[in-house]
């Protein structure tokens, strides 16, 4: 796991290098067909990059965007209409069976069909019409990261061929934000051990990382065993904060931008509880360290809309190192493979 997470910057480098060509493809394609709207599915840590990208293309594309619901076809089997829509597929592996059934669903019901894979060779490969891939090669961990990020990377292409706003020269920073943002593995890996008798948490997130708020909790669950809520800070104060008492933790991700007066409200009430406070942020957002007990701040500022990439990093590592320091192996979770088959 720790190898694959050091691994991210070379495998978002050339996720970006070698699908340029595939993307501008697509993207005359889209032109000429664009679809009203777009449905994503996925499962496990895929669906929570699908989960970032229903925030990144409807924000930056206002195309509708839904995440599927397989069983609304593998059990119930329901006849959906899904002409002037494109269904994206996600998955590592390409063989996650729901995933696949609802793609070739889609397709024979007038979809357009767009595959996002590390796998070229797999069944969602031969299955979706267009295919983008993930270039993070063999992932061998079960808990993903490598292939998380490069999901993200391409789900950017994707907004961007769909001709939202983003510019290729700020996806080419990437790579190198993640590096600098690596060297602060030493820091996480010393303030994991802070967390070794962590039984129960709370991770908040709003917006493009509450994605990562629900992959963050989901490391926390498979590798620590760390009974992990999720929520959005908006969703967190209608209820679930009074899980909250003190020295209960709370992990938050904090980028300077449009959410932090949700998420600083959010770690102002928790706070007040004398919560065991823990905000990833970056150097952008000075006052997220008044406001937390410990802070993860990334070195370099980053644009609101590119932080899910380099935030979710210090969370793989904190995870990692946490799993080790509570005396398990993160690369062998208990009653987990690498690929899961359901329907």
């Amino acid at each position: 796991m720790l190898q694959e997470i050091r691994q991210q910057p070379a495998a978002l480098e050339r996720t970006l290098s070698a699908e340029m060509l595939r993307v501008e493809r697509f993207r005359r394609i889209v032109a000429k067909r664009r679809p009203r709207l777009i449905v994503l599915v996925a499962r496990g840590t895929s669906d929570n990059a699908a989960l970032f990208g229903r925030y990144l293309l409807e924000i930056t594309t206002g195309i509708p965007v839904s995440l599927a619901a397989p069983s609304i076809q593998t059990l119930y089997q329901a006849a959906v209409d899904y002409r002037d829509t494109l269904v994206v597929a996600i998955s590592q592996s390409g063989e996650s069976t729901d995933t696949n059934v609802v793609l070739e669903q889609a397709r024979l019901r007038g979809a357009l069909t767009l595959g996002i894979t590390n796998e070229s060779s797999s069944t969602l490969a031969n299955l979706a019409e267009h295919l983008i891939l993930v270039r993070a090669r063999k992932e061998r961990s079960v808990a993903a990261t490598k292939t998380y990020t490069g999901q993200m990377m391409v789900l950017y292409l994707l907004a961007y061929a769909l001709g939202a706003g983003i510019r290729i020269a700020d996806l080419e920073r990437l790579p190198e934000t993640v590096e600098h943002t690596l060297r602060l593995e030493g820091e996480v890996a010393e303030l994991s051990q802070r967390y070794r008798f962590m039984r129960h948490a709370v991770v908040v997130g709003r917006g493009l990382n509450y994605a990562n708020a629900f992959e963050f909790a989901l490391k926390l669950m498979e590798t620590c065993y760390v009974v992990a809520e999720r929520f959005s800070s908006a969703d967190f104060l209608h209820g679930p904060i009074a899980l909250v008492e003190p020295s209960f933790p709370v992990f938050a991700f904090a980028p300077p931008g449009v959410t932090w007066a949700s998420i600083s409200q959010t770690l102002d009430k928790a706070a007040g509880l004398k919560a065991e406070i823990l905000a990833i942020t970056d150097s952008g957002n000075p006052e997220a360290a008044r406001k937390a007990t410990r802070v993860i701040r990334l070195p370099r500022r980053v644009k609101e809309v590119f932080t899910p990439i380099p935030y979710i990093v210090p969370a793989q590592l904190f995870a990692a190192h946490l799993a080790t320091e509570k005396g398990l192996d993160p690369d062998r979770p208990r009653t987990l493979s690498k690929v899961t088959l359901t329907l």
